[in-house]
């Protein structure tokens, strides 16, 4: 509002704050990776392990048999884990980077036509022409600025969200060997039906807390994602017991 007197004039302005995105809500990192290796990685090692330990113990209860499989199987699917998200994500990054410098040498050689682009964007999204162009613009002023809104708008990522191999494969690793060791734990002690029962029920406890975990992390339903899990373990575990029971091996 404004009060005018003559040639003089003063402007009372309210300012009325604004909420910026981070101040109203928070959001998890789900782009970075370590988060997701970790969850997939802890499954993956737990289901894979269960299932080949009560496969080998269907077709042998004979407790260094099992044991064999057992370490070998958490080795062997700890570091392939590893190696192939470290090759996974390295190769993501490297894919990102590379259509980041050929966006980057766009807005430097076609400022006209990157900005052109922009504003199509935001008329398709139903922004009026002008104020498509307007906020185009805008974006465009700034070349760091244009680069981050373009590279989210057409390649969908953000170029401060890339992952580092690294902690991804070191965190899939991790998870895994814990995932791995559970079922494995009975066999260090015990063999025979009383090993493969108490894998079972880690097995499956195991899945049951992993379910529960993730849905907490994603916020859908405990007992609908940890009943998911525990499917996927008896139904892994029961296909190798029956496998491993029909092939059978005999121990000299």
């Amino acid at each position: 509002m404004s009060d005018r007197t003559g040639d003089d004039s003063t402007e009372e302005v309210t300012e009325i704050p604004v909420a910026h995105h981070h101040m109203v809500h928070s959001h998890r990192d789900v782009q970075g990776g370590a988060a997701r290796a970790a969850v997939f990685g802890v499954s993956d090692g737990l289901v894979s392990n269960v299932a080949l330990i009560i496969g080998i113990a269907g077709a042998s209860t004979d407790g260094s048999l099992v044991r064999l499989a057992g370490v070998s199987g958490l080795l062997a699917g700890a570091i392939s884990m590893a190696a192939g998200e470290w090759v996974s994500v390295r190769a993501h990054n490297e894919l990102v980077e590379r259509e980041l410098d050929i966006e980057r040498k766009s807005l430097a050689e076609n400022p006209e036509a990157e900005k052109r682009e922009l504003a199509a964007i935001y008329r398709a999204r139903g922004l009026a022409a002008e104020h498509a162009e307007q906020v185009a613009e805008g974006i465009m002023s700034d070349p760091e600025i244009a680069l981050d809104v373009h590279a989210r708008e057409e390649l969908g990522v953000d170029p401060d969200g890339i992952g580092s191999p690294l902690k991804v494969a070191v965190a899939s690793f991790l998870a895994f060997t814990v995932g791995a060791f559970i079922p494995l734990f009975p066999w260090l002690f015990s063999e025979g039906s009383n090993a493969t029962i108490a894998s079972v029920i880690l097995g499956v406890s195991g899945a049951a807390v992993v379910g529960f975990l993730l849905a907490m992390f994603t916020e859908r339903s405990p007992l609908r994602t940890a009943s998911r899990q525990v499917l996927v373990a008896v139904l892994a575990c029961a296909a190798t017991y029956l496998i491993g029971n029909a092939l059978g091996v005999s121990v000299a």
